[in-house]
């Protein structure tokens, strides 16, 4: 059912004529549950569940329903749940009489008397304040669980380790692409929000340089605040990226669309001035005309397809030029007695561009990080 109005009815979000209608479709098909994609207030929900007789859930409810199938870790239970209870708070609703207050001893024939308002909390005040406590509770949790993943980002940043992210509108592709890029093994589904918790696996360039990929969950059009406040520590994942690969699914019909929403989504966790890659993935089942209109509009792209391996080399390349590389230039002599310097310059965070055995040792010509060129220092060939 589609309506177009100028704004959303305040008290059922349809007009009555509207949900009138809906009404009788719901009595007409037996259905138990009636999906609205919008954001209902609580009195808008409770004003249409009055009028069609049966449960309504907005769209938030009904992503907040999958992410809470999809939670596997504890951390992303946590940030479920939380979303939940923020979500539920204000839409608490008491049947009849059940969440009325208890009256007191009711004085004579007139049944108002003294104590009618009895002391103590309502059901629905206890109920809240249950809510408001175990909110508290799981904020505390999360909050112990961020040092633990900021811990880990902290090392790989020190070892100058780096990171490119995946992100992508839901269901276009990305943990299949991250298991094609590194053989990571991770959960794949035909299905929406499948990944909740960012895998981050370790992945080389085809000239050997290292860094680390990281999987994130997916993003939806109006992504409801909840759950980008609730996600905020995984979705830091991509803003802390040196590179991100959007995930654009071709065959959608309304690519462009998944796009900008995921850009919007970026914008807010601050990771919109991240060097970025288009990754059309579907390529085998995309109409040519849509890869061929994408391709115009977006000038740093790659087409591949996950299922197929098809593209994957270019990408490869793409990953490979577009990931910081170590700037500084050396020539080093290393001693023969020192073969643990040879062995770390193999360690994919350096690069070698020249080797050869001379007399007084191992003549090396190398591209290192500031830090590592530090270290080095005694090594270098002034001659």
């Amino acid at each position: 059912v589609i309506q177009r109005r100028l704004k959303p009815d305040p008290g059922t979000f349809l007009g009555s004529g509207k949900a009138q209608e809906l009404r009788d479709i719901v009595m007409a098909t037996g259905a138990d549950t009636v999906i609205v994609d919008s954001e209902l207030s609580p009195s808008q929900r409770r004003g249409l569940e009055d009028i069609v007789k049966v449960k309504v859930i907005d769209r938030t409810a009904l992503i907040l329903d999958i992410f809470a199938q999809h939670a596997k870790s504890r951390e992303g239970k946590a940030q479920v749940e939380l979303a939940q209870l923020e979500y539920l708070l204000p839409r608490l609703r008491g049947w009849g009489e059940s969440m009325s207050r208890q009256a007191g001893g009711r004085v004579g024939a007139a049944g108002g008397g003294i104590g009618s308002r009895g002391p103590g909390e309502t059901k629905i005040e206890l109920a809240r304040r249950r809510i408001r406590t175990r909110m508290a509770k799981l904020r505390r949790e999360i909050k112990a669980m961020r040092p633990a993943r900021e811990t880990k980002r902290a090392n790989r940043r020190r070892n100058a380790v780096p990171s490119v992210a995946i992100v992508g509108y839901t269901n276009a592709g990305k943990s299949s692409l991250l298991n094609r890029l590194t053989n990571a093994g991770v959960l794949v589904e035909n299905a929406l929000f499948a990944t909740l918790d960012p895998t981050v696996r370790q992945a080389t360039t085809p000239d050997g340089l290292g860094y680390t990929l990281a999987d994130t969950v997916g993003f939806v059009r109006s992504l409801p605040t909840q759950l980008v406040e609730a996600f905020r520590s995984t979705l830091e994942e991509a803003a802390d990226a040196d590179l991100i690969l959007h995930v654009g699914d071709a065959p959608h019909p309304d690519p462009e669309g998944q796009i900008a929403a995921v850009r919007q989504v970026l914008s807010e966790v601050d990771a919109r001035s991240i060097p970025e890659i288009i990754v059309l993935n579907k390529a085998d089942v995309a109409d040519p005309f849509t890869l061929e209109r994408l391709r115009l509009r977006e000038k740093r792209h790659v087409v591949v397809s996950a299922r197929t391996g098809q593209g994957m080399d270019e990408l490869l390349q793409a990953i490979s030029d577009g990931i910081p590389r170590p700037r500084a230039k050396l020539e080093l002599l290393v001693p023969y007695n020192r073969g643990d310097v040879v062995n770390r310059l193999h360690e994919p965070d350096a690069e070698i561009l020249s080797m050869e055995h001379v007399g007084q040792g191992t003549r090396l010509e190398v591209m290192v990080r500031e830090g590592l060129a530090a270290e080095l220092e005694q090594f270098v060939n002034h001659g």
